[in-house]
């Protein structure tokens, strides 16, 4: 199943997402994000439309929606990557899954109140925490199964992933300080392969 994932960008942020797509990986989930297309030449939001509409789930994290400092601005791509998956899931009568994500509990409504009502999922930039949300999330909406691995599992194994990926990248050339600005589409083959490479030493076991 393909899932749609509106979060932030920043290096803030690199490695909830780091840890976000390995989850989604773990659960046999295939993640849809931006940043996986970098054709110049196709504006920003046909890309966001295009990924939305072939997506059968959403995450969307509103926790960077609020200035930090004084006369910063507000980040609002993310309510507003919001509002077009609701409403192009609303105009197919699309009875679609979303997994919304905040920092703090109840801080999106002092910023997005139209939303209030709706369970909103608190990670506290903890990735322990989302990885458990994650998880328990697939499992409560029987996307996976009960048999899935707990929270605390998946937690785990994503750190002999990321040495897994470490090591492949300085194989291929990649200076250490490189390897922290892998692109998304390869961070997400070579999490593809070590997947794969587990999967077969328990077959061989």
């Amino acid at each position: 199943m393909k899932v749609f994932i509106n979060c932030p960008f920043d290096r803030e942020y690199q490695t909830l997402l780091r840890y976000m797509i390995f989850t989604l990986l773990y659960l046999d989930q295939e993640p849809s994000i931006a940043l996986g297309d970098s054709d110049c030449a196709t504006k920003r939001i046909d890309k966001i439309e295009r990924l939305i509409s072939e997506s059968d789930f959403s995450i969307h994290d509103l926790s960077r929606i609020k200035a930090k400092k004084k006369s910063e601005y507000a980040r609002l791509n993310m309510p507003f990557e919001l509002g077009i998956d609701y409403g192009i899931s609303f105009s197919k009568n699309k009875s679609k899954k979303y997994l919304i994500l905040e920092n703090e509990k109840y801080s999106y409504q002092k910023g997005l109140s139209d939303y209030s009502g709706f369970y909103i999922y608190a990670h506290h930039n903890d990735p322990d925490k989302l990885v458990k949300i994650l998880r328990d999330w697939f499992v409560n909406n029987r996307i996976v199964n009960r048999s899935t691995p707990g929270a605390n599992k998946i937690y785990l194994d994503y750190f002999d992933c990321w040495g897994f990926i470490f090591d492949s990248l300085i194989q291929k050339g990649y200076s250490e300080k490189e390897t922290d600005d892998i692109p998304i589409n390869e961070y997400i083959d070579i999490t593809k392969e070590w997947k794969k490479s587990i999967s077969a030493s328990h077959v061989l076991l």
